[in-house]
């Protein structure tokens, strides 16, 4: 197997982009191949895809706020982003069930927080299931408070780096 590439994600990337999300996330959760054209469109420089091989394998997806709510649903379709903003809000960390355990979820974070830093961002903000905070904090992250989303019917972890 080849090094792992990572590149800023083409519009051609977002059916596959909508396959690998739709086998990491349940139900309502997942987002639509719609949604995730329009933040490939809106907003490139926050969308990291990961290629082994040429094929995309996972990604990282984000928009960028002044106020960060996490619980806005809105902001999944960029509804309020700001490229210019300090605060950035990742909306998915994906990698393809196939290529899980092998530490290209830990490469792709790391490459996408220093393409951050390089940009100047003051902060990194996620959700994540409670099965993900202790793998969150391995990475730097910190435990801000349980959700008040319900996003997909889920109960989710407000987690924060400080950049």
């Amino acid at each position: 197997m080849s090094n792992p590439i990572f590149r800023a994600a083409t519009a051609q990337d977002a059916e596959r982009c909508y396959q690998i999300e739709t086998t990491a996330y349940e139900g309502d959760e997942a987002a639509t191949q719609e949604k995730i054209a329009l933040r490939i469109a809106q907003y490139p420089e926050g969308f990291l895809v990961l290629e082994l091989d040429g094929r995309v394998v996972g990604f990282i997806n984000s928009g960028c706020a002044h106020d960060v709510v996490m619980s806005d649903e809105a902001f999944k379709e960029l509804v309020g982003h700001d490229a210019q903003a300090p605060n950035v809000v990742i909306m998915s960390v994906v990698v393809d069930p196939a290529f899980q355990g092998k530490g290209y979820s830990a490469q792709l974070m790391a490459r996408f927080v220093a393409q951050m830093r390089e940009r100047g961002k003051a902060t990194i903000h996620l959700m994540c299931k409670d099965r993900h905070v202790g793998l969150y904090e391995k990475m730097g992250y910190r435990y801000v408070q349980p959700s008040a989303s319900d996003h997909g019917g889920m109960a989710w972890h407000e987690m924060v780096m400080d950049l």
